[in-house]
């Protein structure tokens, strides 16, 4: 990296066009500013500049070294700038959760960009364990998760709770032995089903889903696009396990069946960000906002 110090010495030089001025004008020496632009030629591998007796020129290359400062010092205004206001409503806004919730919040979260032209919405639909890794990495900002990951590693805020749906085609029979019919008719799988299953097997009064090994029920189907999911089990192809929010958003709606225990299968969800980072202050609305979404 060229020193900036040199090339502080150097603009200043070509701005003010004489050596003994551009000393008087940075408090030094006139053989100091020569030194400086010794150093930097130096450092440059080029000549920069041409001296005729008390005039000098700069070369092609002092030209583009120029020009190469004059930017440095654009940058380095901007970034102050940036760094002395933030707009809560403007930027970009790295946010991931599953696919069914990106059913229920992108819509919304579009809503809040046509308000606020200036925040562009980057929402990444991944499974639990893929978003923790990636806020970690800094690839994301804040994450939806429905599993409280460790609180060492991660800022954890409770957002609320949605009901889970096991989801069933119309035409089946929903009061014979559960167990064997969801065996009978397979899983449709996707990319969370796993977690969804094992909480809803978890937690469900069903005797017969309790005795259920989920690895021995065969898989029919797997899809990874969330509106899709449901595709399959409307069409009698197989059940699976969503949140509600991703049923109710599926029409048409009588090509469904959701089983309906005594007590309903509820998760947890939760919005994480790095431990002790701090994000700019479009994260507070947007916070905000989820909580609003999730809460209604």
């Amino acid at each position: 990296m060229l020193n900036p110090v040199w090339l502080n010495t150097f603009v200043t030089l070509f701005n003010i066009g004489h050596f003994t001025k551009t000393a008087e004008k940075l408090f030094m020496t006139q053989p100091g500013v020569s030194q400086h632009i010794s150093k930097l030629e130096q450092a440059c591998g080029f000549t920069l500049i041409r001296r005729d007796k008390k005039s000098f020129e700069l070369t092609e290359q002092g030209r583009l070294v120029y020009n190469y400062a004059q930017k440095l010092a654009i940058n380095e205004h901007e970034l102050i700038e940036r760094l002395a206001f933030d707009d809560p409503y403007s930027g970009n806004c790295f946010i991931a959760c599953s696919g069914a919730m990106a059913l229920t919040l992108y819509p919304k979260l579009l809503d809040l960009q046509i308000e606020n032209p200036s925040l562009v919405m980057k929402l990444k639909a991944a499974p639990n364990h893929q978003i923790l890794n990636e806020i970690q990495e800094g690839k994301i900002d804040i994450g939806v998760v429905t599993e409280a990951p460790n609180n060492s590693i991660f800022d954890i805020e409770m957002l609320g709770h949605e009901e889970l749906c096991l989801v069933l085609p119309s035409s089946v029979d929903s009061d014979v032995d559960m167990g064997k019919m969801l065996t009978d008719i397979g899983l449709i799988a996707h990319p969370d089903l796993e977690h969804y299953l094992s909480i809803y097997f978890e937690q469900c009064p069903e005797q017969s889903l309790k005795k259920l090994v989920t690895s021995e029920i065969p898989v029919v189907g797997y899809i990874n696009q969330i509106s899709q999911i449901l595709q399959p089990v409307a069409k009698g192809l197989g059940f699976t396990v969503l949140p509600r929010s991703a049923v109710e958003s599926f029409q048409p709606a009588q090509l469904l069946k959701v089983f309906k225990p005594n007590k309903p299968v509820i998760e947890t969800l939760h919005i994480v960000k790095k431990k002790n980072r701090e994000l700019p202050e479009r994260y507070k609305v947007l916070t905000k906002l989820i909580h609003t979404i999730i809460e209604k």
